[in-house]
């Protein structure tokens, strides 16, 4: 996890936990097998330990339903708004993320916010680093917001998610 302060409110970027990365390298949300494979070129937006891949570090694409997971956990049912899409994990056991600052800076993001029924409440566009501390004040200034997801503009996938502290 890594949380930071802005305008004395803590917020925590959470990657994804180490049971659920267990179960996504036996089969993914998706029911699939993990492939592993050895990243040649580097880069990949690797989930579990919120950082770039480095060449030659040996990972898998596997299917993640975030919110689903996240709502088993609460009791509750997204319904429609349930997704599974792709993410890039280690294919064996990592540290985790060890980052100061915000995970996978300098591209174009939305701050998806979701309530406590797992629902969509709105989102924000984040073009800079600079943005996300304003773009998680406002979202969490809504008591309805639970959580935020941030995910990136070019796929819509997700990166990770964002909790107060």
């Amino acid at each position: 996890m890594t949380t930071y302060t802005a305008d004395a409110t803590t917020y925590t970027a959470r990657s994804i936990d180490p049971a659920v990365l267990k179960d996504l390298r036996t089969a993914d949300d998706a029911d699939r097998p993990m492939v592993p494979f050895a990243d040649e070129e580097g880069g990949a937006p690797l989930r579990c330990c919120l950082r770039r891949s480095e060449p030659g570090e040996r990972i898998a694409l596997v299917s993640y339903a975030p919110l689903r997971r996240w709502a088993a956990g609460t009791g509750v049912d997204p319904g429609a708004y349930d997704e599974q899409g792709p993410v890039f994990i280690h294919a064996d056991d990592c540290p985790g993320p060890d980052l100061r600052g915000h995970p996978f800076p300098g591209a174009h993001r939305t701050v998806r916010r979701y309530s406590a029924e797992g629902h969509i409440l709105g989102g924000r566009l984040v073009g800079n680093p600079e943005a996300f501390d304003d773009a998680f004040d406002e979202a969490f200034a809504d008591p309805e917001v639970a959580l935020v997801h941030v995910r990136a503009v070019e796929y819509g996938c997700f990166l990770y998610e964002v909790r107060r502290a």
